[in-house]
């Protein structure tokens, strides 16, 4: 065993955060796992030893899954920031309603409600994909779903922003974002039942802590979860999605010929372009990595989007093909931390591919500007200069 190899890549560089992929190479060809002094992190690049550590948890804790004390701090008796058997008890709660069976009533909704917009935007002729189709569409969702309303529901997209922001290290994004994070902390910490629609999510995980189901006090954290976690980066994928079709017709043609392919088309778009661009771990104990020797308490960070184009793993990586069906990429993470919601982003995301692909013959893409994002990678503006409607 070894001392890691380092690299004096700087993985929070405005550059690499808007277009990482050539970094990511790089280091995933120097080694598995890498150090990079600048950021005091130990970056793991390659697909399998990021699942085996992503399936361990009783090694490579999640206590610490943001990369400021601060953030860190917050999150502790949350489902994201903790650990089994803790982590089992309040990720129960979260997912009961988001299991196939408990969303299934919902996809008729959800598909009626992306149709009706894709048709909108369709018949407008152009549009701005980001604010009127990949947050306009999830933010409605969300919001009648958990049951929020009045001012938090004219906050969650900023509040959801900002909570993905504050997880980086203590640079300027964050520190701009703890002050919009703190109006999200603040209100799941005194948010009631009542302050949610009856009959909503929300409302039952409220009752659920009544039950003793969940400690006292987890409710609000349960449902900082909802906002914190899956807005910003429901909106990142299906600003991907329309990017892509844009940038590869043939592959939308394939999914307009082939609607059987929709769910391997989202899986594509999420392992060609990862979401999230960075997320915690820390070791336990001294650990073996790659033949390398981790000391106990290092800070690791996850870097999907090079697990996701990693060689070893996916046959011509850099190619985006909707026929791949790569089911087993990285984006939604795996093991007992795997994505909460993604039964719901898929359900979202499937609905709106659908309703493009029945639609929409080609999508002609403008300016793609993307900002640097601490955690998630997505789009800022995404303009569609022409439809040509099927």
């Amino acid at each position: 065993m070894s001392t890691p190899t380092s690299s004096e890549i700087d993985i929070w560089d405005d550059a690499i955060l808007v277009d990482p992929y050539p970094a990511y190479a790089a280091l995933r060809e120097q080694a598995g796992v890498v150090h990079l002094p600048k950021n005091g992190v130990y970056v793991l690049t390659r697909y399998d030893i990021i699942r085996d550590v992503l399936g361990d948890p009783a090694t490579f804790s999640s206590t610490t899954l943001g990369f400021n004390p601060l953030v860190n701090e917050a999150l502790q008796g949350t489902s994201l920031a903790s650990d089994p058997p803790t982590h089992t008890q309040l990720r129960a709660t979260l997912s009961a309603n988001l299991t196939p069976r408990a969303l299934r009533g919902l996809k008729v909704v959800i598909d009626q409600k992306a149709d009706k917009l894709v048709e909108e935007l369709v018949d407008s002729g152009s549009f701005e994909a980001i604010d009127s189709l990949a947050r306009a569409f999830p933010l409605e969702i969300v919001a009648d779903l958990i049951g929020f309303s009045g001012h938090v529901k004219d906050n969650m997209m900023r509040w959801g922003q900002a909570a993905m922001q504050v997880l980086g290290p203590m640079n300027h994004r964050t520190q701009e974002n703890f002050p919009i994070a703190g109006e999200l902390y603040g209100w799941c910490s005194s948010v009631t039942a009542d302050d949610l629609t009856p009959g909503s999510i929300g409302r039952g995980i409220f009752d659920a802590e009544s039950r003793g189901d969940i400690p006292q006090g987890a409710a609000g954290h349960i449902i900082h979860q909802y906002l914190g976690a899956g807005i910003d980066t429901t909106i990142a994928s299906i600003g991907n999605i329309v990017a892509l079709f844009g940038r590869h017709p043939e592959q939308l043609e394939l999914v307009r010929r082939n609607p059987e392919l929709v769910p391997a088309a989202l899986a594509e778009v999420l392992r060609y372009w990862a979401p999230v661009h960075i997320w915690g771990r820390t070791t336990t104990r001294e650990v073996e990595i790659d033949g390398a020797t981790l000391p106990a308490g290092a800070q690791l960070g996850i870097l999907f989007g090079a697990g996701n184009r990693d060689p070893r793993h996916y046959e011509n990586p850099d190619t985006f093909d909707v026929t791949r069906n790569p089911v087993d990429h990285l984006s939604f993470g795996y093991g007992p931390h795997g994505c909460a919601g993604q039964g719901l982003a898929k359900l979202e995301a499937h609905a709106i591919i659908e309703s493009l692909a029945r639609r929409v013959k080609t999508l002609e893409i403008g300016e793609e500007l993307r900002v640097p994002g601490n955690i998630t990678r997505s789009h800022e503006r995404l303009h569609v200069l022409k439809v040509v409607a099927a």
